[in-house]
């Protein structure tokens, strides 16, 4: 039955993340945050910090700083402890860690304590030896493990042999407030676009990502030499993160190839809804599968053509042939040859592309479905706790997520 005391406390969730960034695990950490507070729970978030602590405070979530972020073993044996006080004093009901190193640490100062534990799995982790296979089970250790995807959810299984029952698909939702045509002002399009220096008219064809080779910048610009226009331009977006020399390899493609006038390089942008509403073409182009990947559903939500490459988490986000293209990963050819399809569709096409597209995600991949089914992982554990009874269901979990309030009465 439990104890009626555990019964009436507000339920307290800690989520542990490397850093507040601006990548996907952290939004969805901010998100999640913001939504447990809404929820009545009190919502903690550990990390080392970052640019985006402001938004955890905006949302009324209380941020803690330790070197979660370190993958030295003696930093995460110290955590063990850091972690394990943060737990008794603010009496953590469940701790969900979403990274390889912190979930370590979470896993063994869970121990001994009353808190569930549980992880997301953020992407299919590379591994070429048993110690980094081992290195990164700890996310397999959860009591319930998110995959934010189908692919990652099978890659858990395949490779780690976890227990289907225990493994959660959720995938990654979007502000479609933020992400609506209809959200971005025509002041906003034309800063971009001065800053840019975009020609006037002119189809823009647009990959956004940092750069990294497996992101696969080169393979769209083969794609663009071979369309062989001039009036044509394409903006690779994303910042080198100190990868100086991958960065003037493309620089040097780009002129080898005669593509000066049509092909630059920017920095990361700050205001990607304005960016995606510049484009006439999005690609997403990874060599290497995507356990998710943003661009593909971000695009489709502002109504966007949409160009990825056949594998991974854009396989779930991309209706074939309704919403998007897929093509082969690595094939400049079918990018081109899709690049060229896109361009020609008329505005009536152009249309109903941007309605299926928009429709897609708003059934989908909101910020909203996102944060009810992790809600409802949550209440999952709180009722378990609760009760003393492990209530593990099926692998995909419809519906809307469970009042922690109510769950943890």
């Amino acid at each position: 039955m439990g104890n009626p005391s555990a019964r009436e406390k507000m339920p307290v969730i800690m989520q542990v993340v490397p850093e507040l960034g601006p990548g996907g695990a952290e939004q969805g950490c901010i998100d999640i945050a913001a939504e447990l507070t809404r929820a009545g729970a009190k919502a903690l978030v550990v990390s080392h910090g970052g640019s985006r602590m402001h938004e955890l405070a905006r949302g009324g979530a209380l941020h803690i700083q330790l070197p979660v972020h370190s993958k030295n073993p003696l930093v995460m044996w110290q955590n063990i402890g850091r972690i394990k006080k943060l737990i008794q004093k603010y009496n953590v009901d469940i701790v969900h860690a979403r990274s390889r190193a912190p979930a370590w640490s979470c896993f063994r100062a869970c121990r001994g304590t009353d808190a569930k534990f549980m992880t997301t799995c953020h992407a299919p982790y590379n591994f070429d030896s048993d110690l980094k296979k081992f290195y990164n089970s700890s996310i397999m250790r959860g009591e319930r493990v998110i995959a934010i995807s189908r692919y990652v959810a099978h890659y858990l299984y395949e490779n780690y042999r976890l227990d289907q029952n225990r493994i959660r698909i959720i995938h990654r939702g979007i502000a479609l407030e933020k992400f609506h045509p209809t959200a971005v002002t025509p002041e906003r399009l034309i800063t971009l676009a001065r800053e840019w220096r975009i020609p006037d008219g002119a189809p823009i064809v647009m990959l956004p990502g940092r750069l990294t080779r497996w992101k696969g910048h080169h393979v769209l610009i083969d794609a663009i030499a071979k369309l062989d226009r001039k009036d044509i331009f394409c903006i690779l977006i994303g910042a080198d993160q100190g990868r100086t020399g991958y960065r003037l390899e493309l620089e040097n493609t780009i002129k080898e190839k005669g593509l000066g006038g049509n092909v630059r390089i920017v920095d990361h942008c700050n205001d990607m809804p304005a960016a995606y509403m510049l484009a006439t073409v999005v690609v997403s182009a990874s060599t290497d599968p995507e356990g998710f990947g943003r661009i593909p559903v971000e695009a489709q939500a502002m109504g966007r053509p949409i160009i990825a490459t056949d594998h991974g988490g854009a396989q779930e986000t991309i209706v074939r042939g309704e919403t998007g293209w897929l093509i082969p990963p690595g094939d400049s050819s079918a990018l081109s040859r899709a690049i060229k399809e896109a361009l020609s569709l008329d505005p009536g096409q152009r249309a109903i592309l941007a309605t299926r597209a928009m429709a897609h995600i708003a059934n989908n991949f909101t910020r909203e479905k996102m944060c009810d089914e992790t809600l409802n992982v949550y209440a999952e554990l709180l009722e378990e706790k609760l009760s003393g009874v492990r209530k593990l269901g099926k692998t995909d979990m419809p519906g809307k997520g469970l009042d922690l309030k109510i769950a943890a009465r």
